[in-house]
């Protein structure tokens, strides 16, 4: 568990979660929110995610919008960025979108590993 002060309860077990999805895998923040306990609450994920310790080694970068889309403006460096760490993970992007069937780590209620 990171050990931090004054975070919430929530973002220590979103980001338990987060950590375990495994290189070359993407979740939703739907997903994530369902698996933490925080049913339709996927907006706190993309919180818990912002406010990321300094220097954390938490994959942010794979976890993704409902429709398989990065949520970052296109013309963005942290689109960008979370793009380019994804293909370097082998994650391939037909118009901007990921084959959540492909790629998805949390699908039919399990965890792919």
């Amino acid at each position: 568990m990171i050990k931090t002060h004054n975070v919430s309860d929530n973002y220590k077990i979103i980001w338990d979660i987060v950590r375990e999805i495994p290189k070359g895998r993407v979740a939703t923040y739907g997903e994530i929110a369902r698996v933490s306990g925080l049913l339709n609450q996927a907006r706190l994920i993309g919180y818990a995610l912002h406010n990321l310790p300094p220097k954390s080694k938490i994959p942010w970068h794979r976890v993704i919008n409902s429709q398989g889309k990065i949520s970052f403006p296109k013309n963005t460096s942290v689109y960008r960025q979370q793009r380019r760490l994804l293909e370097k993970e082998g994650i391939v992007f037909t118009k901007d979108k990921v084959d959540l069937g492909k790629y998805g780590w949390l699908r039919d209620g399990y965890m792919k590993r």
